[in-house]
């Protein structure tokens, strides 16, 4: 089978019969597509990562990206499973480490908005608030159609060790 055909019985898995409310089942039925695969296949065990994943189990998740990285993965699905990893780490705790995947990452190409999005909410989680504000302004500016200018440089004059205002009192 032809990786095009394989992907969309993932896709088409996604589409029709993934289901968050039985984890179990769409975790079996996950299980029966990587088994057309190799065992220690890169993108099978990335898929793997990944349904655990969205269906919440991250400790499970993470050393599945992990193997699937090692094991070789490749273009977009590499970078995207550095930013699920990297997302996974942050939901369990481990933001530290999240923020020096995604900052050691090159650019994601269509997916660096998510990269820049996921390193701004590690970054809060590490309390470097200036720097993650820094961080989802940068990942939003493209997207507008105009102050692109003004709101580039306002960006980056914040500072890089903001802190949480005491006793809830604004700045």
């Amino acid at each position: 089978m032809t990786d095009t055909a394989w992907q969309q019985k993932i896709d088409r898995f996604y589409e029709q019969d993934f289901d968050d409310d039985d984890p179990l089942g769409s975790i079996a039925k996950m299980g029966e597509l990587l088994a057309e695969r190799p065992e220690d296949d890169a993108k099978a065990l990335f898929e793997l990562a990944g349904v655990h994943d969205a269906l919440g189990f991250e400790n499970q998740a993470i050393p599945l990206y992990r193997r699937a990285i090692a094991a070789g993965l490749e273009g977009t699905s590499a970078l995207r499973a550095s930013i699920q990893l990297a997302s996974s780490l942050r939901n369990v705790g481990a933001s530290a480490e999240a923020v020096s995947i995604l900052e050691s990452m090159p650019d994601a190409g269509i997916d660096e908005g998510a990269r820049r999005a996921f390193l701004a909410l590690a970054l809060h989680d590490e309390c470097r608030y200036g720097d993650a504000q820094k961080t989802a302004l940068l990942a939003l500016i493209p997207t507008l159609d105009g102050y692109k200018r003004s709101l580039t440089a306002y960006a980056t004059e914040l500072p890089s060790t903001a802190t949480m205002p005491q006793s809830g009192q604004p700045r």
